[in-house]
């Protein structure tokens, strides 16, 4: 329910690099539009040569209507299916024979699709990508097999996960009008009730070029990818983006708490409150003050962004220990509303209850003491560090510049949180801990343990499950 927590590294060798790396990396990127509207961004890099070509859509599990949930998920699947020229199964074949590895994503607020290859190889999947993003096109006995797969996920990776289950029920639970609510691998009755029209229609409502835009990074020349998108991509043929209706999730008026009954061996629970995300106009604007949600990023930093962190010490450690592990992690940023999660797993002879009750003091703690210099100045650090390593794989650069993309904010959006974060104060984090937990904005699940079925066989990831 909550990404990884920071990398450390050698942090203070991180900081000395920081300004350098960025302001090398940045310079370098080069972004343009299409005559049909499709975004071109490409980031050099000469040290190896590969090279790493996404193709990123504004589109995910949030764009859904109910009765389809899972259908953006579904099309990426069905997006390695073939088109006139290309056979099902082929695209990838062309890929691994170029020397190269590929993949997609599928997010609630963006779908993703990418090839790591040679960089002498770049135009072979410039062409690929390009005709499937205008031409896909697949059999109806296509769909009927690959819509067996995504169950086979589904089973795998949700059903089979009593914490997964959890994380649907909490999301369910959290929101009312969001589309945050729906899974993004789909609702299984969904999934049952899917035809091949449901992601054709979506595939035309929202694979459009003005709603994507393709990521270029590694040892390649930018006019040479100019060229290539020209021809490759340029020829798709343009269509409007659909009109985003609003759809504002309404106040809450008081705690949300359910229990959720699962196998499991422990119980777990986690808390969601109701936080701000990131504007835009925070890094847009250089003079903009660092804003809620990087405070609250920082907030959790400090619970639990480095092996002995508080909540580490207070709930993990000692004799008298109430969790066999705690967790915080803050949504910084994204289409939709944004949360920040406490969570933990109770000790042996401790309750859940127990967890919760001492989760909510080391927030309490922080709203009325603040934290310390030394903790605020160690997170940052890490921060900085993590984002100076990140920079160092040529994929990360170019998922980085997607992600922004998607976000609409500008390519050097890195070095701007990075300037931003190093102007939170401890004030800020103590105002924001006093500010965003009340009851009003919290929702708890409790996952109770049931007796495990050990005659239960685990299943196999199914032939062609993706990511």
């Amino acid at each position: 329910m909550k990404p990884h927590k920071y990398l450390i590294k050698t942090l203070f060798f991180a900081i000395l690099l920081t300004s350098f790396v960025f302001a090398h990396a940045q310079q370098q990127i080069t972004q343009f539009k299409l005559a049909n509207g499709l975004t071109v961004i490409v980031q050099p890099d000469k040290r190896a040569p590969t090279a790493v070509h996404m193709l990123w859509l504004r589109v995910g599990s949030m764009d859904e209507v109910d009765g389809t949930s899972g259908v953006a998920h579904v099309l990426e699947h069905m997006m390695f299916k073939g088109t006139p020229t290309v056979k099902a199964g082929e695209f990838s074949r062309q890929v691994a024979a170029l020397g190269g590895r590929e993949n997609a994503f599928t997010s609630k607020d963006y779908t993703g699709y990418f090839q790591q290859i040679p960089s002498n190889r770049l135009e072979d999947v410039m062409r690929l990508e390009a005709d499937r993003f205008g031409n896909s096109q697949w059999a109806d006995a296509e769909f009927a097999k690959e819509i067996e797969v995504v169950k086979e996920e589904r089973r795998m990776r949700t059903e089979d996960s009593p914490r997964a289950l959890m994380g649907e029920a909490l999301n369910a639970t959290i929101y009312t009008a969001s589309p945050y609510r729906r899974p993004v691998v789909g609702w299984m009755s969904d999934l049952d009730a899917m035809t091949p029209a449901d992601a054709r229609a979506f595939f035309q409502r929202w694979y459009v070029p003005a709603n994507a835009a393709v990521i270029v990074a590694g040892d390649v020349d930018v006019a040479q990818v100019k060229l290539w998108a020209e021809k490759y991509y340029g020829v798709v043929p343009t269509r409007p983006v659909p009109e985003r209706k609003p759809r504002s999730e309404p106040l809450q008026a008081g705690i949300k708490r359910f229990e959720f009954k699962a196998q499991a061996d422990q119980a777990y629970v986690a808390m969601a409150y109701k936080v701000p995300g990131l504007k835009a106009e925070t890094l847009i604007n250089a003079d903009s003050q660092p804003d809620d949600a990087l405070a609250l990023t920082v907030l959790a930093a400090v619970l639990d962004g480095y092996s002995g962190a508080r909540l580490d010490k207070a709930l993990t450690q000692g004799e008298g220990a109430v969790a066999n592990s705690a967790g915080a992690y803050n949504g910084l940023m994204g289409r939709g509303p944004q949360l920040f999660y406490l969570d933990g797993a109770p000790a042996k002879g401790k309750t859940a209850a127990q967890v919760e009750a001492a989760l909510r003091e080391q927030i309490a703690l922080i709203a009325k003491n603040g934290v310390s210099e030394a903790e605020l100045n160690r997170v940052k650090t890490q921060w900085v560090a993590s984002e100076v390593y990140k920079l160092d794989s040529v994929m990360n650069q170019a998922r980085e510049l997607g992600s922004y993309w998607v976000q609409s904010l500008p390519v050097d959006a890195g070095a701007r949180l990075i300037a931003k974060l190093r102007q939170v104060t401890s004030a800020q984090v103590q105002a924001v801990a006093n500010t965003y937990f009340g009851d009003d904005q919290l929702t708890v699940g409790v996952l109770v343990p049931q007796p495990i079925d050990k005659t239960r066989k685990p299943r196999i990831a199914p032939v062609g499950a993706r990511h």
